[in-house]
C-alpha cells in the first residue's frame, strides 16, 4: 500500500501549466530572480575563466578556478544550509545575494590579484548553499503540495536551458564585453535578484515547534543526517539523487572523448549539450497529465536505471552520433531527479527543510565530484575514455537497480502522511 500526499488528486490540476504557475505572484518573482542569475553566473564562470587563463596561461589555474565555482558550496551545505531554518528565509535569501553583489562587484574591479579574486569568489560561493536551501524551503509554502514539484520542473527547465545558453552565447559575450564587465553585469544580476525578492515575496516568521529550545549548528546538521538516515523513504530519495556520481562522468571526459572518437573541438559543445536538452525534455514529459504525481513516485526507480543504462553502449566506442543520442535519452530520464527532490523536501518537517536539503545538495556535489575526477583517474588507467563511462554505465546501473528496490519497498511500508506546507 502506497502512501498519498494529503488532499492531492490523482491527477494534476488541469489548466494550471507553467504558464499558470508564473501568473502567482511569488513564484513570478523567484523564477524571475532565479532566471537572470543562472544566466549572469554562466556568463562570470566563463569570464573567469578567461581572465585567469590570460593572466597565467595555465590550464591548471584555469581548471582550479572553475572549481572554485562550485566546491566551496559542499562545505556551506553542511554548514550553512541551516541558516535557512534558523532565521526568516527571505532575510537569508536578500542577505546572501547582497554579500554576493558586493564579493562579485569587487572580483570585476580591474587588478584584482589573483589570490584576492580566488578568496572573494570562494566567499561568493559559500552564499549559494543557505540562498538554495532558503528557496528550496520556500517553494512548498508559497505553491502548496499539489504545485510544488511542477514549480521545480519550471525551475530545473530554467536552469538547464540557462546553462544551454551560457554554452552557446558565454564565450561570445565575453569577448566582447570584457572579463571584468562581464563579472559586473553578475553582481549586478545578485543586486536585481535582493530587490526582487524584497519586493515581491512576503516575509514570513521562522519556522518553529513548539517549545523547541534555539538551534545550534551541530544539533541541526546531527539532526537533520538522524532524520535522513532514520527514514528509509528519504534515504531511498537522497540515493536516487546521488547516482548523478555516475550519470555526470560523460561531461568531465567530454573533450577526451571527442579527441578518442576522431572528432573536432566543435563536438564537446554538443556532448555537454546534449544531457541538459534532454533533461529540459523529460521534464516536459513527465510533466504531461498522463503523468500524475503518484505515477511519477512510481517511475523513480525505473527512470533511475534508464538514466544510467545507456552509457553502457560507450563501451563499444561509438561515434559521436551515437553517443550524442545515448546522452539524450540518458538526460531524458534523468528528468526524475525532479520528482525525487520535491518529494524529499515535502517529507521532511517544515523546520528542518534547510538542513536538511543543504546536507542532500551537499552530497550529491560530492558524489558528483567524486565521479569526474575518479571517472578521470580510470581514464588515465585504461587508456579509453569510451570505456571508462560505460564501466561507470554499468556500475551505476547495478547500484540503480539496488536503491530502485530500496525505493519501491520504502513506500509500500512506510507509514505516515506527507506534509503539504511550510
Amino acid at each position: 500500500m502506497t502512501e498519498r500526499i494529503p488532499g492531492e488528486a490523482s491527477a494534476e490540476p488541469k489548466g494550471e501549466g507553467s504558464a499558470g504557475l508564473i501568473r502567482l505572484s511569488e513564484f513570478r518573482t523567484l523564477w524571475a530572480a532565479y532566471a537572470q542569475s543562472v544566466l549572469g553566473d554562466q556568463l562570470a564562470r566563463v569570464a573567469l575563466s578567461l581572465l585567469v587563463f590570460d593572466r597565467t596561461e595555465s590550464a591548471g589555474w584555469t581548471a582550479a578556478t572553475y572549481a572554485l565555482t562550485s566546491l566551496p558550496a559542499l562545505l556551506s551545505g553542511v554548514l550553512l544550509s541551516g541558516l535557512a531554518d534558523r532565521f526568516p528565509r527571505r532575510t537569508v535569501m536578500m542577505g546572501c545575494d547582497l554579500l554576493r553583489a558586493v564579493l562579485v562587484g569587487l572580483m570585476a574591479l580591474p587588478g584584482t590579484p589573483l589570490p584576492l579574486l580566488a578568496g572573494l569568489l570562494v566567499l561568493a560561493q559559500l552564499a549559494e548553499a543557505p540562498f538554495g536551501a532558503s528557496q528550496g524551503a520556500l517553494m512548498p509554502v508559497v505553491l502548496g503540495g499539489r504545485l510544488y514539484e511542477r514549480g521545480q520542473r519550471v525551475m530545473m527547465i530554467t536552469h538547464q536551458a540557462g546553462q544551454l545558453v551560457g554554452f552557446a552565447l558565454g564565450g561570445v559575450l565575453v569577448v566582447w564585453l570584457g572579463s571584468h564587465l562581464a563579472l559586473g553585469l553578475n553582481a549586478l544580476t545578485f543586486l536585481v535578484s535582493a530587490v526582487l525578492i524584497r519586493l515581491g515575496v512576503k516575509a514570513r516568521p521562522v519556522d518553529t515547534v513548539a517549545g523547541a529550545a534555539p538551534k545550534r549548528m551541530h544539533t541541526q546538521v546531527g539532526k537533520a543526517a538522524a532524520l535522513i538516515w532514520s527514514d528509509p523513504r528519504l534515504r531511498s530519495l537522497v540515493a536516487l539523487g546521488w547516482l548523478a556520481g555516475f550519470i555526470v562522468l560523460p561531461e568531465g571526459l567530454a573533450a577526451p572523448f571527442a579527441e578518442e572518437a576522431g572528432s573536432g573541438a566543435a563536438s564537446v559543445g554538443l556532448l555537454l549539450a546534449a544531457h541538459p536538452a534532454g533533461m529540459v525534455l523529460g521534464a516536459a514529459l513527465l510533466g504531461r497529465p498522463v503523468f500524475d504525481a503518484e505515477r511519477r513516485r512510481r517511475l523513480l526507480g525505473p527512470l533511475a536505471v534508464g538514466a544510467n543504462l545507456p552509457l553502457v553502449v560507450y563501451w563499444a566506442g561509438p561515434g559521436v552520433g551515437v553517443a550524442l543520442l545515448v546522452l539524450l535519452v540518458s538526460g531524458i530520464c534523468s528528468a526524475y531527479q525532479i520528482t525525487a527532490g520535491a518529494t524529499f523536501v515535502l517529507l521532511t518537517p517544515a523546520d528542518q527543510r534547510g538542513q536538511a536539503l543543504g546536507l542532500a545538495r551537499s552530497g550529491l556535489t560530492a558524489m558528483q565530484g567524486i565521479g569526474v575526477a575518479g571517472g578521470g583517474l580510470a581514464a588515465e588507467l585504461s587508456g579509453s575514455s569510451a570505456q571508462t563511462i560505460g564501466g561507470a554505465g554499468l556500475v551505476g546501473t547495478l547500484l540503480a537497480v539496488l536503491v530502485a528496490v530500496s525505493w519501491s519497498r520504502a513506500r509500500g511500508t512506510s507509514a505516515g502522511t506527507i506534509p503539504l506546507s511550510a
